[in-house]
């Protein structure tokens, strides 16, 4: 995200908190929605491979309740909504990493530990239609890596049944090189232990791909889905010798959610 717009968003929210203040209310009163729920994913068993294994995957979601319901992707990481307007939602967002090592996959063996920790930083939702979502997500590495990671995707969506909703649309990720060296360099004495060729990443686009998903809304605030997702690696990760030599450049993941949207209000 260029200046101009990293100090408009920041106007913004200041602006909405310090309307909120001058009204009487703190920031955080208001209604609000709490949504949780999981989700059983197969996929590769670590970034690159070529072998899959089965993983569960959490959801949650704080956001201000607005006029409607807010379309939401599987690929959204955990947020807290801070500004609301009709057009554009944004905040905080952030995950939690999972540890890698020869445990998580034999492919791995001779290779360092990737520890586990999370990432943290802030996300945009663009709304340019009452049928399109923009999505932009930046954070940064803690304890896994010292990277940062942004995710940008573009879904659209449309009811094709009153309580189903089929959606879709193109995703891609770039990394620095902190994250490129965690998860796909090998230096020389991983060399010598694992097989792999040397290799010394930068930072630059990780994959581009696309995903699509159908979501049945069970009631107003029960909903279950069923989704496909593609990616392909490409730049430092698709270069890496862990990929070219012991796994995959493509990388296909399907699964099913549920989740439950908790309503609430604050003083």
């Amino acid at each position: 995200m260029r200046k101009p717009a990293r100090v408009l968003l920041a106007f913004g929210i200041v602006t909405s908190l310090h309307a909120e203040v001058l009204a009487g209310d703190h920031f955080w009163s208001g209604d609000w929605n709490l949504t949780l729920g999981g989700a059983g994913i197969s996929a590769p068993s670590y970034e690159g491979a070529d072998d899959r294994k089965l993983s569960f995957q959490p959801i949650i979601s704080l956001g201000r309740q607005g006029a409607g319901p807010r379309f939401s992707s599987r690929n959204d990481s955990a947020s807290i909504g801070l500004l609301e307007t009709d057009a554009v939602r944004a905040g905080v967002a952030g995950r939690l990493i999972m540890k890698r090592d020869e445990d998580t996959s034999k492919d791995l063996e001779g290779l360092s530990e990737v520890k586990m920790g999370g990432e943290l930083g802030g996300f945009v939702d663009v709304y340019p239609t009452d049928f399109l979502r923009l999505r932009g997500e930046a954070r940064q590495g803690i304890r896994s890596h010292d990277g940062v990671v942004a995710d940008v995707s573009a879904d659209a969506f449309t009811d094709i049944a009153p309580d189903i909703q089929l959606s879709g649309g193109p995703r891609a990720r770039y990394a620095t090189s902190g994250y490129s060296k965690a998860y796909y360099g090998v230096n020389a004495a991983e060399s010598a232990a694992s097989g792999y060729s040397e290799y010394d990443p930068d930072g630059g686009w990780q994959s581009v791909g696309a995903g699509a998903a159908l979501t049945w809304s069970a009631t107003d605030r029960l909903s279950t889905s069923a989704f496909a997702e593609y990616k392909r690696l490409v730049g430092p990760a698709g270069e890496s010798s862990l990929v070219q030599e012991g796994g995959s450049k493509n990388q296909v993941l399907v699964g099913v959610s549920a989740s439950y949207k908790f309503g609430f209000s604050l003083d």
